[in-house]
């Protein structure tokens, strides 16, 4: 096919020998199968902002680290500057994310490079070399919905552990190989550590796992994953094997308003005192 006019620079520097065929387009990005040298990969073309339709990208931003102060107050004031490097920050974290969730043990692609906006990365495949399919295209009995949400359930664990939410896991960006499933699309990847909105997007990750598999497995649905998960989080307990019951007990002590509004005054303090120091700069 015709060289997209966003892959051709990777053409010219001899990262990409041949554009083979479009494979899907979806909300952030356009992806590519390629041929590079001898070997068969993808590439993910971001799509620019303004034509991304994926909801609520400020609240996945924060926590996000830019190298200097000036890109910081630009991102802030929303110069052309300052989007240019927002830019770069969301495609820079799903490069990070796969590199530290590989690192980690996760099944996700292997990541290679991200050059001009386009990550080119594995391209997995099933047990006959072709494409692998995405859990929704899967035919699933009650006895592979099981395994293959208890086999999410750990790598949504072991991405915890590395410090890592994926922020919009469902069956779609889900892909099975023949070792089963891979995670993909990671552009939104939140420090768990670094966001406040960390906990339910967490909780509501796991429970859209529970959402698609209960429909096979009906008992599924009935389960708590994600608040114990994070709980155990929390509490300093998780590690990979941490046993999961999908049950969680409730607090039912009494909220201490008191510590709740103080940690809200020193959070006000902490944002003042970092406008301040902008403004200083």
């Amino acid at each position: 096919m015709k060289t997209p006019k966003r892959l051709q620079p990777l053409v010219e520097e001899g990262l990409i020998d041949e554009v083979i065929r479009q494979l899907m387009s979806g909300k952030e990005a356009t992806v590519y199968v390629v041929r590079c040298g001898d070997e068969i990969r993808c590439a993910k073309v971001y799509k620019e902002a303004n034509q991304r339709s994926f909801r609520q990208a400020a609240s996945y931003q924060e926590g996000r680290k830019v190298r200097n102060s000036r890109q910081a107050r630009a991102m802030e004031k929303g110069t052309r500057y300052g989007r240019k490097m927002q830019e770069e920050v969301w495609q820079n974290a799903e490069v990070d994310a796969l590199y530290r969730l590989a690192a980690a043990g996760v099944r996700v692609p292997k990541p290679y490079i991200c050059f001009e906006g386009v990550l080119l990365m594995e391209l997995v495949t099933d047990a006959t070399g072709q494409v692998a399919p995405r859990l929704n295209d899967v035919a699933l009995t009650a006895q592979k919905a099981v395994e293959y949400h208890h086999a999410l359930l750990r790598q949504v664990v072991l991405m915890l552990c590395a410090g890592v939410i994926h922020g919009d896991l469902s069956e779609y960006n889900i892909l099975v190989d023949a070792d089963g499933p891979v995670i993909i699309d990671l552009p939104q990847a939140i420090n768990a550590a670094g966001n406040t909105e960390a906990a339910p997007m967490l909780e509501r990750d796991v429970a859209n796992l529970a959402t698609y598999f209960g429909q096979f497995a009906p008992h599924i649905s009935d389960t708590q994953y994600g608040k114990e998960i994070w709980k155990l989080y929390v509490d300093g307990l998780l590690n990979p094997d941490a046993a999961l019951t999908g049950r969680i007990a409730l607090n039912k002590r009494p909220a201490d308003v008191g510590a709740v509004l103080h940690e809200i005054e020193l959070a006000r303090r902490e944002e003042e005192e970092r406008l301040r120091r902008l403004q200083e700069m």
